[in-house]
């Protein structure tokens, strides 16, 4: 099976920077795994690499997509994957490097996706639900048709509740079953899995409320302007990713800088806790930790015994 490497961790923990020195030492090309640094002119809020950072390493998946788009993991695997073969095709490494799970084992694992229109007549019939009844009801009738995905959603998680509903109204398969089907079809790759994260979780809080100062001074407000300018609405949800959200509050008057400023490292501390919540759920993770400070050299050193015991290099 066609090997890979997944470079994953928790916001702001040196992904992007061990990604391109494995590249560099394994003749590598890295494949952007982040659901917002897809798209085009949100440089800053995402922290996409800069082409000093990529340090001359061909970068994949990075700016491809105009922020009215909307992106689910599917429609990310229909795009990464070929990117990823020819990659391999040229006997070159892929290294995805990303936080976002989702769309990693989309890739990785190469199963389907229930049917269903997000943007049609149903999911429309469910929102407006939704808005004049509540997530109670929903999530009761939810309960008689797919009685394990009932028990499985927190009942604060509408997006996930109306779509296990819209699944079922759509084909009469619910998305439990879906599910338990798509797991037995194989992996699409055999993926070395390398994990960052802190030993102290005050370090990685310390580091992100430091990375979110730097987002600021480098002009995450003129960044959310210039999106407003080119005529994104504020409704795209490019626009509601941690970072634009609240400096859009500022644009609109609804925040100071200083209220928005706290409130993206609170939203991005947050997302990274749910980040290792999600990976540690993967076994297969080598997992490296750092100290007060990151020690890339030893990381660099570790990550390629991984890769030689799985027979990677």
């Amino acid at each position: 099976m066609n090997k890979v490497v997944c470079v994953v961790g928790p916001t702001a923990c040196g992904k992007t920077t061990l990604g391109v020195l494995l590249a560099k030492d394994h003749n590598g090309e890295v494949v952007s795994a982040d659901s917002m640094q897809i798209y085009r002119g949100m440089t800053i809020g995402t922290a996409a690499p800069t082409e000093a950072e990529m340090d001359g390493v061909p970068h994949h998946m990075i700016a491809v997509a105009d922020p009215a788009e909307n992106w689910s993991a599917a429609r990310y695997a229909e795009a990464a994957v070929p990117v990823i073969d020819d990659i391999l095709a040229r006997g070159r490494l892929p290294i995805l490097v990303g936080g976002t799970g989702l769309w990693l084992d989309a890739v990785i694992q190469g199963r389907t996706f229930a049917p269903g229109s997000a943007g049609g007549e149903i999911r429309k019939r469910l929102q407006d639900r939704l808005a004049a009844e509540g997530i109670a009801p929903l999530l009761e009738e939810l309960r008689q048709v797919d009685p394990a995905a009932a028990e499985r959603l927190h009942p604060s998680d509408e997006k996930r509740i109306l779509r296990a509903l819209e699944v079922y109204l759509e084909t009469g398969t619910t998305i439990t079953a879906h599910n338990l089907e798509t797991q037995k079809i194989p992996p699409r790759y055999d993926a070395v899995w390398i994990g960052l994260q802190f030993a102290d979780r005050a370090d990685m809080r310390a580091l992100i409320d430091r990375r979110v100062d730097r987002m600021a001074e480098a002009g995450l407000l003129d960044e959310v302007k210039a999106l407003l300018a080119r005529g994104l609405p504020p409704d795209a949800t490019a626009l509601q990713a941690i970072g634009y959200k609240e400096f859009l509050g500022v644009l609109e008057g609804r925040a100071t800088e200083a209220e928005a400023l706290e409130e993206v490292k609170l939203r991005s501390r947050q997302y990274a806790k749910r980040q290792l919540t999600w990976l540690r759920r993967n076994p297969a993770i080598h997992w490296i930790f750092w100290d007060k400070e990151r020690d890339f050299v030893r990381a660099c050193q570790a990550s390629t015994g991984f890769l030689r015991a799985a027979g990677v290099c």
